[in-house]
């Protein structure tokens, strides 16, 4: 392949199917052209690919998840071949319309950590903005399937306010990402704004954008939206590539221009059977991203949502594969494995056991090859006290979790419900026992809205669910 530039970034274009053949070369690379000529339907996809019975049926059945694809995605599909990587991704197959044991609506528990509309808020320092409900194309496997997609639906200017204003009135929050939808897709304009607004707020440090539009339609990353957007530093974009098919000199050029422009990009998998649950298949693409100057970041396990269930692997396929790439590859080419865990207890990262066995002096590792070793623990190490060098501790109300374990802070960390469960048919507990639950205990900071919290707002209708209130319109 002919290289453009000496930091090698491939010329040329991706071959487009015949029934894009004849449209201009000024058109076809116009963002703008390639949104308003989508394809959605089984009309549409059968001009140019020949569909299964399987794939016929999930187009046309009543219910399903949205479908969209840009004329530029479609044409990285294989039409004669229906395990094809890319055709898996964004063509609707009827086995998707089918549920899964432990299927869930909402997987990650979103909206029960959701302070205002949209905006989640389940780690301590960082939070989650919903802005938008729109995407470019739409994967089959979507987490937010139950919010993302309504084409007449999406976050109002009044519901961004809110987000911005609990973000400006929560000053633990220094790292703000953005997704949705996606949020390129929003007017360069509006996207702006909230840049602008979250970037006047003293203690917001870092801001992410999480988007796809890179890899479904390259030809929105102009040079006037880089321009824009690099205002706006220290600013992170992470893309979603889950195969090597879609590294295309397209995608390489969108990715040279964000880096150019000082963003550093970083990109997150989904483990997908049947799409890259081979290792030989994640490493390659990890090889091929760091060419592009995109570091692998996270490799996902599927989520337990609606749509999913043909996706999902094992876990232990998900360890296979990091076994093939920890020594077989450069580190900063290895993503991190991570299970999104449900019920929103969130990311918790997943590798092999290279720590065999310990002892107070002595620790027993094993590398990729099967080599065992021992390193020998110091005898004079004490933990370090607090001084004027030491960062200043942040305030994390209620989630300090194991770490409160480890600097003494706390002796145990018990359920709510652990006192009561042991009193065992006792009408109260122990004094000693009591005080010590009643010293631990703390002002919940969970940000669960109260039922009633959100009647009257505009564009937000609170519907119960179980016991927990949740957002069943946002418009």
């Amino acid at each position: 392949m002919q290289m453009k530039t000496p930091y090698g970034i491939p010329e040329g274009f991706t071959p487009r199917p015949a029934i894009w053949a004849a449209v201009p070369d000024k058109q076809w690379n116009d963002w703008r052209w390639q949104l308003s000529h989508r394809v959605s339907t089984y009309e549409e996809l059968s001009q140019f690919i020949h569909l299964t019975p399987e794939e016929s049926m999930g187009l046309q059945a009543s219910g399903r998840f949205r479908v969209e694809i840009t004329p530029y995605f479609a044409s990285l599909i294989d039409p004669d071949d229906p395990a094809c990587p890319i055709r898996q991704q964004v063509v609707p197959h009827v086995r998707e319309l089918q549920g899964f044991d432990a299927m869930m609506r909402d997987s990650l528990a979103e909206e029960s950590h959701s302070p205002v509309p949209g905006l989640v808020h389940r780690y301590p320092d960082r939070v989650l903005m919903l802005i938008t409900t729109q995407c470019a194309s739409y994967c089959r496997y979507c987490t937010r399937s139950r919010i993302v997609g309504d084409p007449h639906a999406t976050f109002s200017r009044q519901q961004h306010d809110a987000q911005i204003d609990y973000i400006r009135r929560t000053p633990q929050v220094r790292d703000v990402l953005l997704s949705g939808g996606d949020p390129l897709t929003l007017p360069q304009k509006v996207l702006e704004d909230l840049l602008r607004r979250l970037r006047e707020i003293p203690h917001v440090e870092i801001i992410r954008i999480g988007s796809r539009v890179p890899v479904f339609l390259p030809q929105r990353i102009t040079d006037e939206l880089v321009n824009m957007l690099r205002q706006f530093h220290p600013l992170w974009v992470n893309i979603h590539v889950n195969h090597s098919k879609e590294v295309t000199p397209e995608l390489a050029r969108a990715c040279a221009k964000m880096a150019d422009a000082g963003i550093p990009l970083g990109n997150q998998s989904v483990l997908l059977a049947g799409v890259n649950d081979h290792p030989d298949t994640i490493k390659k693409l990890c090889h091929d991203l760091v060419k592009i100057r995109v570091r692998p970041y996270y490799l996902y396990q599927c989520d337990l949502v609606a749509g999913s269930g043909q996706f999902r692997t094992t876990i232990a396929a998900g360890l296979e594969i990091m076994e093939a790439l920890r020594g077989h590859t450069s580190g900063y080419a290895i993503p991190t494995y991570a299970v999104d865990l449900p019920g929103g207890g969130g990311k918790v990262p997943v590798q092999p056991n290279y720590l065999i066995s310990q002892s107070a002096e002595r620790v027993v590792f094993r590398n990729f090859e099967g080599y065992i070793s021992t390193y020998v623990e110091p005898t004079d190490y004490h933990r370090p006290t607090r001084n004027r060098w030491t960062g200043a501790p942040t305030e994390e109300p209620g989630q300090k979790g194991i770490a409160s374990l480890l600097d003494g802070e706390e002796m145990v960390i018990k359920p709510d419900v652990w006192a009561g469960t042991h009193m065992r048919g006792r009408n109260s507990m122990p004094e000693n026992e009591a005080i010590n639950a009643s010293a631990s205990s703390e002002p919940s900071s969970s940000p669960v809205p109260q039922e009633g919290q959100f009647n009257g707002i505009p564009g937000v209708e609170v519907a119960p669910d179980g016991d927990e209130p949740v957002w069943a319109a946002i418009n």
